[in-house]
């Protein structure tokens, strides 16, 4: 008899449990997590609808060493960064990811299978020496996000649950924009079991970046920052049907198109300045 791994064992995978098929995967963490206020026209311009921007135009981001354990032999060690702007649907608040660069291929495709989740390929850097933290992460060569921190006082043990949004769907095969087959709105259930967690005081720095242009959602002013260690449990759901052409404008965040121009958003500022 010949085994043939191309083809899988759908009865021996049921008994088995875990893998990509899993309903949930287990997490091991520790996090640099910080929020910031950035511009409230770049926060509602960079959401697809049918998300609303939240109360306030607020940004997460998320550094993370990660051990998963998609089953009890399988383990994989990554480090992750979960990028988000403040969104809202119907009644429920949580982050639409805008960037999701992190280590490791396997949780980059079934990512973006599974989930929609925008991973890239990344290399992040995660380094804890005494009370000081420093991550980064770079793509492409390209260093374009930093963020510093001096861990301070203890602020206990936290429980609760973050939602994120995404978008699953499959571009076209002719290649001229557009997709084949339906577009979904996902929503990401992570429940936050942290043992510990500690105030920072810190900084971030955005770098230019053709591939990863976060710089051009800036940081205002720094609305907190704290270090954690503990678990996730992560899970999904399809929240509804979208029309591609809500998507289509927002579609190529997730490859590398270093031509692309973008659009102009105006700024309250501007007028201001405009009517001085």
């Amino acid at each position: 008899m010949a085994r043939l791994r191309y083809v899988k064992n759908l009865s021996a995978a049921a008994q088995a449990g875990g893998g990509v098929g899993s309903a949930s995967a287990k997490t091991i963490v520790r996090t640099f997590r910080a929020i910031y206020e950035t511009e409230p026209e770049i926060a509602a311009a960079v959401l697809p609808q049918p998300l609303k921007l939240g109360a306030e135009p607020l940004v997460f981001m998320q550094f993370a060493h990660v051990i998963m354990e998609l089953s009890e032999t399988h383990k994989i060690d990554i480090g992750a960064v979960t990028v988000g702007v403040a969104a809202e649907h119907e009644g429920t608040k949580g982050w639409y990811v805008l960037a999701m660069p992190m280590e490791g291929e396997f949780v980059v495709i079934s990512g973006r299978e599974i989930f929609g989740e925008p991973k890239k390929l990344a290399k992040v850097d995660f380094d804890v020496k005494g009370d000081k933290i420093h991550v980064a992460v770079q793509r492409n060569g390209i260093k374009f996000i930093e963020m510093d921190g001096t861990i301070g006082a203890e602020t206990g043990p936290k429980d609760f649950t973050e939602h994120f949004f995404c978008y699953k769907a499959m571009p076209a095969i002719t290649r001229k924009g557009g997709f084949d087959g339906d577009c979904f709105l996902t929503q990401l259930d992570w429940e936050r079991k942290y043992h510990k967690t500690a105030k920072i005081s810190g900084d971030i720095k955005l770098h230019e970046s053709p591939y990863d242009p976060i710089v051009d959602v800036p940081v205002k002013r720094i609305v907190e920052m704290q270090y954690c260690e503990g678990g996730s449990v992560t899970s999904g759901k399809i929240l509804r049907q979208v029309p591609g052409e809500w998507l289509e404008p927002f579609w190529h965040q997730r490859y590398d198109e270093p031509t692309v121009q973008g659009i102009e958003v105006p700024l309250a500022g501007d007028k201001k300045v405009a009517n001085a």
